[in-house]
C-alpha cells in the first residue's frame, strides 16, 4: 500500500518554516511521505528539514517587493505556479495539503482548492497573514498558533499552538523559583535583537530599588552594534550582566529566569508559555497588522504577562513593572502559572491529529 502523502506549503521566513519542519518530522515518523512546496527564496531555509522530505520549488511572487514591471508580472508568475502545482498533484496526489503562510504557499493551496483536496492552514500569529487571510474561508480547517486569533467572519479556528524546539520542550513546565532571593532576568528581542530593549532596560534596572538591583543577574540579548555600549552601561552601574548578540541556550536561561522581558513574536510567546515564566512583552510596532500586540493578548488576559507598547516602554514604566513583579513573589508565581495555563507543548501533536482527521474525512 502506498504511503499517504502530505504536501506542506510554506514561505521563506523562520516563522513559517519552523512549524512546517516540526510537522514534517512528525508525519515522517508516522510513516507518511512528505513534500515541501516553496519557492527559490524559501528553499534556502530548508537545510534543517529531514533528507526524506522532497523539496519542490514552484514559482510565486508578491506585490510587496520589486518595481513596476515586477509587480505587473506577479499575476502571471502566480498563475504559472498554480498550474505547475496542479500538474504535480495530478501525478502524485496528496492526501492532505497544509499551508503555513507566506506567498510561496499560494500555488499549492490554490491548486488543492481547485482540486477539492483536503487542506488546512496554520497561522502562527494572532492576526492572519495576507495569504492565510485569503485562504481562511477556502480550507477545511484553520489551525491557530496564537489564541485568540483575529479571524474573518464565519471562519472558526482551532487552537493548536505553535510548535517549539525540542530544547524548549525539555524545559516545559519547569518549576518556577519565586523571586525571594537572587533574581535572574532574561532580556530577548527575537533573532535580530531589539534596540529599544537595549536603550531602555539597562537604565530601568539601574533605577530599581538598591536591594532589588543588587540581587539581579541579567542575560541580555543585544544587537552586535549595541553590545559594547550595553555591556559598558551594566558594568558602570555595578549590575551583573551577560550581554551577547545571540544566546544558543535561551531555554536554559528562561528556565532559570524569574522574569522575561521580550518582544512578542509568536515563537517567543510560545516559549514563555510552554516553560511558564512571567513576562513583560513589548510588541514590535511596525509588525504587519500589529500582530505582535495580538500575540501578547492571550497571555496578558490570562494574567501571565504585562504588555507595554513601544510608546509606553520608557525607563520609569519598565522599572515600575519590574519592581511590581519581582517584589511580590506570590504574584510572580501566579503569573508563571497563568502563562503556563495557555501554553501548548503538544502543538505538533495537535497539528498531526488535524492532518490525520482530514485524511480520513
Amino acid at each position: 500500500m502506498t504511503q499517504p502523502l502530505l504536501l506542506i506549503a510554506a514561505g521563506g521566513t523562520g516563522g513559517h518554516m519552523f512549524p512546517a519542519q516540526a510537522l514534517a518530522e512528525a508525519m515522517l515518523a508516522k510513516g507518511w511521505r512528505v513534500k515541501l512546496s516553496t519557492d527559490a527564496r524559501g528553499a534556502r531555509y530548508t537545510g534543517a528539514f529531514p533528507d526524506a522530505v522532497q523539496i519542490e520549488e514552484v514559482k510565486s511572487a508578491t506585490f510587496a517587493r520589486g518595481g513596476a514591471l515586477a509587480k505587473l508580472l506577479v499575476p502571471f508568475k502566480i498563475i504559472g505556479g498554480i498550474m505547475s502545482a496542479r500538474s504535480a498533484m495530478a501525478k502524485d496526489t496528496p492526501a492532505v495539503v497544509v499551508g503555513f503562510g507566506g506567498y510561496p504557499s499560494i500555488p499549492a493551496i490554490s491548486a488543492a482548492t481547485w482540486m477539492s483536496l483536503p487542506r488546512m492552514i496554520h497561522e502562527q500569529n494572532g492576526v492572519l497573514g495576507r495569504v492565510n487571510r485569503v485562504f481562511a474561508a477556502k480550507v477545511n480547517k484553520v489551525a491557530c498558533g496564537t489564541w485568540p486569533t483575529d479571524l474573518p467572519e464565519g471562519v472558526e479556528g482551532i487552537y493548536t499552538g505553535n510548535p517549539v524546539r525540542s530544547a524548549v520542550l525539555d524545559k516545559a513546565a519547569a518549576p518556577y523559583v519565586a523571586p525571594e532571593g537572587d533574581v535572574s532576568l532574561l532580556v530577548i528581542g527575537g533573532s535580530q535583537g531589539a534596540r529599544i530593549l537595549s536603550d531602555v532596560v539597562p537604565a530601568a534596572i539601574a533605577a530599581l530599588p538598591a536591594d532589588l538591583r543588587g540581587r539581579i543577574t541579567v542575560s541580555h540579548q543585544a544587537r552586535g552594534e549595541d553590545e559594547t555600549r550595553v555591556k559598558a552601561f551594566y558594568q558602570e552601574a555595578g549590575i551583573t550582566a551577560d550581554v551577547q548578540p545571540f544566546f544558543s541556550d535561551v531555554p536554559e536561561r528562561m528556565e532559570r529566569a524569574q522574569l522575561v522581558i521580550s518582544r512578542s513574536g509568536a515563537s517567543s510567546v510560545a516559549d514563555v508559555t510552554v516553560i511558564g515564566r512571567p513576562a513583560i512583552l513589548v510588541p514590535f510596532a511596525a509588525a504587519t497588522g500589529d500582530h505582535q500586540t495580538a500575540n501578547a493578548r492571550g497571555v496578558v488576559e490570562a494574567g501571565g504577562a504585562v504588555v507595554l507598547s513601544e510608546n509606553e516602554f520608557i525607563v520609569d514604566a519598565v522599572a515600575t513593572s519590574i519592581t511590581d513583579i519581582l517584589t511580590q513573589p506570590s504574584r510572580a508565581h501566579d503569573m508563571a502559572q497563568a502563562a503556563l495555563s495557555i501554553g501548548r507543548p503538544d502543538a505538533t501533536e495537535r497539528l498531526v491529529a488535524l492532518v490525520e482527521e482530514l485524511a480520513h474525512s
